[in-house]
């Protein structure tokens, strides 16, 4: 897929690799974007790299598509659906161990 940029580079990790939330989080204000829009957010960004792991990069839209909400009304609520759909893609490189 052809990026808008390096999700290496300068813009996308800005010098260091990020990975999921962290770099989706980067493109929230807090204090002015909320309540926010998903389908704005996606028009925004949806073409937007987000390195998943050290091999695997998908686009912002492609998260997006396992989001059931419309709108958020603050960071918390947005990061907990982001968190949610990134397990529902199979995009949480992390597994819990329950006993």
């Amino acid at each position: 897929m052809d990026w808008p940029h390096d999700p290496d580079g300068e813009k996308g990790s800005e010098g260091q690799r990020k990975y999921g939330h962290a770099v989706i989080a980067k493109k929230i204000d807090e204090e002015s974007d909320f309540p926010l829009s998903a389908s704005s957010f996606v028009a925004e960004y949806g073409d937007h790299p987000i390195r998943i792991d050290y091999e695997t990069v998908v686009s912002l839209s492609n998260i997006f598509d396992h989001v059931d909400e419309s709108e958020f009304k603050d960071f918390p609520e947005f990061h907990s659906a982001v968190g949610r759909a990134l397990r529902e893609a199979d995009h949480w490189p992390y597994g819990l161990e329950h006993a």
